[in-house]
């Protein structure tokens, strides 16, 4: 459903009962892309979906994306929802969403799986930022096209928003002394041979945030749970979250 929150435009689905989970899709991705995982934690949580700002069946971006901003979105729906505590898993830009979450509410997020998310946007993030929308092949276009049903325009604002990130140092900007003040349990998974955000990061952030696990993935890149060892993904963050 659609719903007037934080001034924007927010689509989000609530399926299954149980505890509070939120699933943030990464940045470009849509709510579409937790269907099959809906079907199969339903039983187990009750599943807050969302479309960030900006994505899928939400408002077009009318100024670039921020984290933070998407972080005061979801609050807002969570507050809609009358969620006074919750626990999340987010993939690469909704894992950077969650780090707000947890930073500016800390009680209020009990546990969070982080998958290839970051504390700050590295100098090799900047580059392939910078760079990312001016050769986007047709397939990938294809593949925005149908999570994004608002079009060009709407890809064009997201695509515009990842370019903006490598001028950005505002946004994600979390130092240590920052980071140690989430209270949530959080299990952080990150490929080891990720182009955007070097292991270290990961590394950072576990040493920083009080009650945190590392997985690091082997010879994998961005997302590197996605494909093969989905299934076995499942498995362990169900299991954390459950705790």
């Amino acid at each position: 459903m659609n719903e007037t929150l934080n001034g924007i435009q927010l689509y989000f689905e609530v399926h299954g009962t149980g505890e509070p989970v939120l699933l943030l899709h990464g940045f470009s991705g849509s709510s579409q892309d937790w269907t099959a995982l809906a079907a199969e934690w339903g039983t187990q949580f009750q599943l807050i979906v969302p479309d960030l700002r900006g994505h899928g069946r939400s408002g077009i971006l009318t100024k670039s994306f921020r984290h933070s901003d998407a972080a005061e979105d979801l609050w807002a729906l969570l507050d809609h929802l009358n969620v006074t505590v919750c626990k999340g898993l987010g993939i690469s830009g909704g894992g950077n969403v969650l780090l707000h979450m947890a930073t500016m509410q800390p009680e209020r997020i009990k546990a969070m799986v982080l998958v290839s998310a970051t504390p700050y946007f590295p100098a090799q993030a900047r580059t392939i930022m910078r760079q990312y929308g001016n050769s986007l092949p047709e397939q990938q276009r294809e593949i925005l096209r149908r999570r994004h049903p608002g079009g060009d325009e709407q890809i064009q604002a997201i695509l515009a928003s990842t370019k903006a990130f490598a001028d950005s140092y505002d946004d994600m900007s979390f130092t240590p002394p920052h980071l140690a003040t989430i209270q949530a349990r959080t299990l952080i998974v990150q490929g080891d041979r990720d182009p955007l955000y070097p292991v270290e990061l990961s590394v950072e952030m576990a040493k920083a945030i009080p009650k945190s696990s590392l997985w690091i993935v082997p010879d994998s890149g961005h997302g590197p749970v996605i494909g093969e060892r989905w299934a076995e993904f499942i498995e362990a963050a169900g299991a954390f979250l459950r705790k």
